[in-house]
C-alpha cells in the first residue's frame, strides 16, 4: 500500500512553487507529515502555504512517512526570501498578472505580485495576512468615515477608517490618534493611493465593516501613504449583490449590496435617536427588480438632505443594513455607498426589464410578508408540492419563489441548531474551546456561552406529495414556539418528556409557506433547494377566499 502511495507523490513540486525556472506541475500530489498550529506573531519571514483545497487521495491513519520526506531547503539569502503565497488546486501557481477578479465568495487562484515603477513589490489586497510582511498595495479609496472621538476610564482618542479596493478585493483600514492627524487629509474617496508596510494586519471586526475580507488594516507610524499618478488602473466599487426578491432569507443585521430600480421617493423627514437623544434626517426610498419584490430602503443625514435622484433610475447600493422592522427593509449605513445609473451588468439588464415590462408590474412588497395587504401586492403564486416538481421550479438559472399550503410531517432532530456568536449582526458559528469558553473567528471575541439559532431541516407534506424544506432561526421559532437556546437547555438538562412534548406539538400543524427555489452545487452534483422565507398559520377566512377564486377560475 505505501509503496503505491509513494509512487503517486509528485517529485520537487514544493520546489517549484517557489523557483520560477523548474518545471511546474498542475496538481501536486504531497504526504502531509506533520501538523502544528502556528505562532500568533511571526517577526521573522517564513515560508508558507495557505491551502484553499485539497482531497485526500489515501488516508494511512498512523502508518509510518512514504519514503524520507526531507524539509525543502532554501538556497536564498536570507533577504530574498519568497512572501506568503496563497494556493488552490486549480491554478496551483497563480497568473503572471498582478491580481486576479473574485465573484461573490468564490476562491480563485492567488495572484503573483507585480512591480511598479518607483515602489516595492505590489501585491493584491487578497494577498494581505498577519503572514505577509513586506508589501505594496495600490487601492482605491471608496470610502473615508468623519474623525470619531472617545472618552472612557482608560484616556481618549480619536480614529477613522477608510475603505480600501483593488481588482482582487476591499480591505478596511484604521488610523488612531497620531495616525489620524497624520493620514486624514491624505485621503481623499474616490482617489488611488500606494500604502506601504508597516501596517498591522489583524481579524477584521465584522460589526464595524461591510467588507468582504477577514482581516483589516491599521496604520502604523512609519506606514507609508503615497497619491497614484495613474488612477485608471483600479475599479471604482465592487459589488457582491442580493437580489430583492431574497430578502427573506437574509438574516436580520446583515450588510449586504443591493441594485434595484428607483420606484418612489419619499419626503424627508427627522427622528430623535433613543440613545443620543439627537435628531437625524431620514428619507424613504422604494426599490424593485426583476423578482417581482419590493423593499423600503432609508437613507439618513446629508444624503437624505440632498437626494436628487430621479425616479425610474436604476441605483446600487453598497452596505446596507438588512433590518425586520415591518417586514424586511434596508437602512444605507454610513459607510455605505450610492451609485445611479452604474456602467455594469446588472444595471444594464435591469433598465432593459423595466422598460419593457417592470415599469407596468405589479410588485410584492416585503412588508406585506408578515400578513399585511398592499394595493401593489399581486396574489401569491400557491403552488402543490407536484407542481412544484413537475414545473420543476429552481431549475432555471433564476431562484423562483412560490407559496406552499403544507402539513409538518417530520422535523429533523440532529443538526437542527447552530451555537452562533453574541455580536450583534454576526450570527456565525462559535467554537467551544474549553468549558465557558466559544470563539469567534470573525468577531475576533471570546463569550462565555453561544446563542442557539435554528437551521431546521423538515418534511412537509399535501395530498400530492411531500417535500424537503430549509428554515432559518425565525421561521424555526415560529414552528416551535421556543428559541433553540430553550431547547439546547432542556437537552443539557436531560429533559427529553419536555423535548418530546415540543416535538409533538410542533408535528402534524398546517402553514402557508413562502419558498424560494434555486439550485445548489455539491462537488460534482446538483439539487434544489427549497429555503422557507415564512410560515403562518392559516388564516381560514383567506384560505376560504382562495379556494373560491380557485373555483371561479374554472369559469363552472
Amino acid at each position: 500500500m505505501a509503496s503505491e502511495a509513494a509512487s503517486q507523490i509528485s517529485v520537487g513540486a514544493l520546489s517549484a512553487i517557489f523557483d520560477e525556472t523548474k518545471p511546474q506541475i498542475p496538481e501536486p500530489i504531497v504526504q502531509c507529515v506533520q501538523i502544528k498550529p502556528l505562532p500568533p506573531q511571526q517577526n521573522h519571514a517564513e515560508r508558507i502555504l495557505i491551502i484553499l483545497d485539497l482531497e485526500v487521495l489515501q488516508d494511512l491513519g498512523e502508518a509510518e512517512k512514504i519514503g524520507e520526506p526531507k524539509p525543502l531547503e532554501s538556497k536564498l539569502e536570507e533577504e530574498d526570501k519568497p512572501q506568503p503565497t496563497t494556493i488552490s488546486s486549480h491554478g496551483f501557481y497563480g497568473s503572471s498578472t498582478h491580481s486576479a477578479q473574485t465573484q461573490g465568495n468564490d476562491h480563485t487562484p492567488l495572484t503573483r505580485p507585480s512591480v511598479a515603477p518607483g515602489h516595492a513589490t505590489i501585491y493584491p489586497i487578497e494577498a494581505i495576512s498577519p503572514y505577509a510582511h513586506k508589501w505594496t498595495i495600490k487601492a482605491r479609496c471608496t470610502s473615508k468615515s468623519t474623525i470619531k472621538t472617545w472618552h472612557n476610564r482608560n484616556g481618549e482618542g480619536k480614529l477613522f477608517s477608510v475603505n480600501l479596493l483593488d481588482d482582487s478585493g476591499e480591505i478596511r483600514a484604521t488610523g488612531f490618534n497620531d495616525q489620524c492627524d497624520m493620514l486624514y487629509n491624505i485621503f481623499q474617496e474616490g482617489s488611488v493611493y500606494y500604502i506601504s508596510s508597516p501596517c498591522r494586519v489583524q481579524i477584521a471586526k465584522k460589526q464595524f465593516t461591510n467588507l468582504n475580507n477577514d482581516y483589516e488594516l491599521t496604520f502604523e507610524r512609519d506606514t507609508i501613504v503615497e497619491k497614484a499618478e495613474d488612477q485608471s488602473d483600479v475599479p471604482q466599487v465592487r459589488f457582491n449583490f442580493t437580489i430583492i426578491g431574497d430578502l427573506q432569507s437574509v438574516e436580520k443585521d446583515s450588510t449586504i449590496d443591493v441594485i434595484g430600480v428607483l420606484k418612489e421617493v419619499g419626503e424627508t423627514s427627522q427622528i430623535v435617536s433613543k440613545t443620543t437623544n439627537k435628531p437625524y434626517n431620514k428619507r424613504e426610498l422604494t426599490l424593485v427588480d426583476n423578482t417581482g419584490f419590493s423593499v423600503r430602503l432609508t437613507v439618513w443625514g446629508s444624503t437624505a438632505m440632498n437626494f436628487d435622484v430621479a425616479p425610474e433610475s436604476v441605483v446600487a447600493f453598497k452596505g446596507v443594513k438588512v433590518s425586520d422592522f415591518g417586514g424586511r427593509s434596508l437602512s444605507l449605513l454610513s459607510s455605505g455607498l450610492m451609485t445611479v445609473d452604474p456602467d455594469i451588468e446588472e444595471a444594464h439588464k435591469l433598465k432593459g426589464w423595466y422598460d419593457a415590462q417592470g415599469r407596468a408590474g405589479a410588485f410584492t412588497s416585503h412588508a406585506s410578508m408578515l400578513g399585511a395587504s398592499t394595493s401593489t401586492a399581486k396574489p401569491e403564486q400557491f403552488k402543490t408540492v407536484a407542481q412544484v416538481r413537475e414545473e420543476q421550479l429552481g431549475m432555471s438559472d433564476d431562484a423562483v419563489y412560490f407559496s406552499l399550503k403544507a402539513t409538518v410531517i417530520y422535523i429533523k432532530q440532529d443538526s437542527m441548531s447552530y451555537p452562533a456568536c453574541l455580536s450583534e449582526g454576526c450570527n456565525k458559528k462559535v467554537t467551544e474551546l474549553d468549558p465557558g469558553q466559544w470563539r469567534c473567528e470573525r468577531c475576533d471575541k471570546t463569550y462565555p456561552k453561544p446563542e442557539y439559532r435554528y437551521i431546521m431541516l423538515i418534511n412537509v407534506s399535501d395530498h400530492t406529495g411531500h417535500l424537503w424544506l430549509n428554515c432559518f432561526d425565525e421561521v424555526g421559532r415560529s414552528m416551535m414556539g421556543v428559541p433553540a437556546d430553550h431547547l439546547m437547555q432542556l437537552r443539557q438538562d436531560e429533559n427529553e418528556k419536555t423535548i418530546g412534548d415540543i416535538f409533538q406539538d410542533a408535528n402534524c400543524r398546517t402553514w402557508n409557506f413562502r419558498c424560494r427555489a434555486k439550485i445548489d452545487y455539491f462537488g460534482d452534483q446538483q439539487r434544489i433547494r427549497y429555503q422557507v422565507s415564512s410560515a403562518k398559520p392559516i388564516n381560514y377566512s383567506e384560505e376560504a377566499s382562495r379556494l373560491a377564486h380557485m373555483i371561479e377560475s374554472y369559469g363552472i
